[in-house]
């Protein structure tokens, strides 16, 4: 026997003992349903947890966390300019930004740094800062905010892995690698603790350190993707490597799967190992558990799962440059929440953090408003589901979105209600309905006026930036 086939037999085995001491509901013929073919991956169900989450926080952090820094430009993301390119705000493009002639980041460089100071520099300093870093109080932290799963970047496009691969690459000193703590299993091993599911990110379609670039116009962004026998090998291992280890509730690709690599097969083998592990839309192939717009939301509500990627600011990847002005205000911040949520979407929020692991305080007071909110209006966000539609307006022009679970209906307005009395335009719960104000015990009064619901509300109101009038409808 081959030893390729040892390691396939070993890897089926390994698979097979987690599915039986994790979920031992499962018989033999479910834990091996799934082959590498669309028709039966297209038969994976969307797990019920993904569905009732509604809020994750995506983490980016790596090399590129040293320097931090990425012109405060594009606010609205127009990913098709080409000036977008030069003057890119993401920090985590940090390594393609400063290879640009002309471009902010690459003046930015050369004066903390000099012009001849090699990105993979960082490596070391990431490394001694990371000693400094506490996954038990990020785990906290996010627990705190209200979000059910966090996924990490273990490999963007630098190359440089958040774990310590056995996969050696090829064209990096093996002291530019990867991480030296297990960063990928520490948070893993924290989040897990505190009940939340652990997902997991990896740059499949681009890799500096196989092709270097840099993007220069639109064209380059096909250009530099590997297609290698090498790569594709490559990623196939650094896949398997991270479902054997971490088991990812979450396996989110980016910006595309190498032709020369197997992703049918990897996700197979996956979906096999974790079962109610999902999968994004990244991956070059048709298929997938959810789509992922990055920062864009949809218009109406979508029948099939989606998931809006964004960061607090502008950037994914940590950006001392950004402050107030460039960080969502906490109302828009649960607006938005409510917003994806009323359309059948998950909210993937990402944090950058500094090297050390310090997530900025501008981004800590965001997750905290979010957590407080979550805390008194939670229950019309989670394991809920969109209603008949998902917007509204009241009678004094304020939005409202509607999400509905079980028997009760919710209408959370976008903002303060002006006045003792809040009318909810076509609107028309059943006579014998019961109305509270989440976050206060006490039955409102209601009546109709036609279409519309008028509400007494009380002088004071729990809370802040947004407010939920639950429906019991019996």
């Amino acid at each position: 026997m081959r030893a390729s086939e040892i390691r396939e037999i070993r890897r089926i085995v390994v698979g097979l003992v987690f599915l039986f001491l994790h979920f031992p509901g499962l018989n033999s013929q479910q834990a091996s349903h799934y082959v590498p073919s669309l028709d039966s991956l297209n038969r994976h169900p969307l797990p019920q947890w993904y569905a009732d989450a509604k809020l994750g926080i995506f983490v980016h952090w790596g090399l590129y966390s040293v320097p931090g820094w990425a012109p405060l430009v594009h606010p609205e993301h127009d990913f098709t300019s080409q000036e977008y390119i030069t003057h890119n705000p993401y920090a985590e493009w940090y390594l393609n930004s400063m290879r640009l002639d002309g471009s902010p980041t690459q003046a930015y460089h050369r004066e903390h740094y000099g012009a001849d100071y090699n990105y993979y520099n960082f490596a070391s300093i990431f490394n001694r800062e990371t000693q400094k870093w506490n996954p038990d109080s990020w785990a906290e932290t996010f627990q705190l905010a209200g979000a059910k799963y966090v996924v990490l970047t273990t490999k963007h496009h630098d190359g440089f892995t958040l774990w310590p691969s056995s996969v050696p690459n090829p064209t990096l000193p093996s002291d530019r690698q990867h991480a030296d703590r297990d960063l990928v299993g520490e948070l893993s091993a924290a989040v897990r603790k505190r009940g939340l599911r652990m997902g997991l990110y990896y740059s499949g379609g681009y890799d500096w350190t196989f092709v270097p670039g840099p993007i220069r116009t639109s064209a380059d962004y096909e250009e530099v993707k590997p297609q290698s026998d090498a790569y594709g090998k490559y990623v196939d291992a650094h896949y398997r490597e991270l479902i054997e280890r971490y088991r990812p509730a979450v396996l989110w690709n980016d910006i595309d799967y190498p032709k020369s690599g197997h992703p049918l097969q990897i996700m197979a083998e996956y979906y096999n190992s974790v079962p109610e592990g999902v999968i994004d839309d990244r991956f070059g192939v048709k298929h997938s558990d959810f789509k992922s717009p990055e920062y864009q939301t949809l218009d109406k509500i979508s029948p099939n799962k989606w998931e809006e990627c964004r960061g607090l600011g502008r950037s994914f990847g940590y950006n001392r440059a950004e402050g107030e002005a460039e960080t969502i205000a906490p109302g828009e911040l649960i607006y938005l929440l409510v917003d994806i949520v009323s359309k059948n979407g998950n909210l993937l929020l990402d944090v950058g953090p500094e090297a050390d692991g310090t997530i900025p305080p501008v981004q800590m007071s965001r997750l905290e408003a979010l957590g407080s909110w979550l805390r008194q209006n939670g229950e019309a966000i989670y394991g809920t589901h969109p209603w008949e539609r998902a917007a509204g307006k009241t009678s004094g022009g304020e939005e409202v979105r509607f999400t509905a679970k079980g028997n009760s209906l919710y209408a959370t307005v976008l903002g303060k209600p002006a006045g003792a009395m809040l009318t909810l335009k076509s609107v028309t719960p059943k006579a014998s309905s019961k109305l509270f104000l989440l976050g206060l015990p006490k039955q409102l009064s209601w009546s109709k006026h036609g279409d519309d619901t008028v509400i007494d509300l009380p002088s004071t109101l729990p809370g802040q930036y947004a407010y939920v009038v639950k429906m019991i409808q019996p």
